[in-house]
């Protein structure tokens, strides 16, 4: 079978309270591991989507309607949906990601933050930070 669950592939989360959102798969485990003995991945994705921004509002105002809420989890695979979609992770994500005690998520999340501005203001994967409308 071909594995096509592979870091970089965008999902849609299918369960739980981000059901309906956009994630990435960073790393991911086919086969399980002792603590989770079945197929998962761990996604980073957009909780908050930025907002709409007018020619009218001030710059503040638009900082603040352009950020980003990202979460980290780890999913089993039969709550993703896989989407054609690929968002190269590159070095930005390499050994800097870690769910496994909370002050190293929590700094994890902030890299995650950080990026997913970086990409966002540039105008890239335009798509991954426009809601679902269904």
């Amino acid at each position: 079978m071909v594995k096509f669950l592979k870091p970089g592939k965008v999902i849609l989360m299918l369960s739980g309270a981000h059901a309906g959102k956009k994630a990435v798969i960073i790393h991911n485990s086919d086969s399980g591991n002792k603590e989770r003995p079945y197929a998962h991945c761990v996604v980073a994705g957009v909780k908050q989507y930025p907002k709409k921004i007018t020619k009218r509002m001030g710059r503040r105002k638009m900082i603040k309607r352009s950020r980003i809420l990202p979460f980290l989890k780890v999913v089993n695979h039969k709550h993703v949906m896989p989407t054609r979609y690929n968002i190269y992770l590159g070095t930005d994500w390499k050994g800097k990601i870690s769910i496994s005690d909370p002050t190293k998520k929590k700094a994890s999340r902030k890299t995650v933050r950080t990026v997913f501005q970086q990409r966002y203001y540039a105008g890239k994967n335009k798509w991954f930070f426009s809601p679902l409308r269904f």
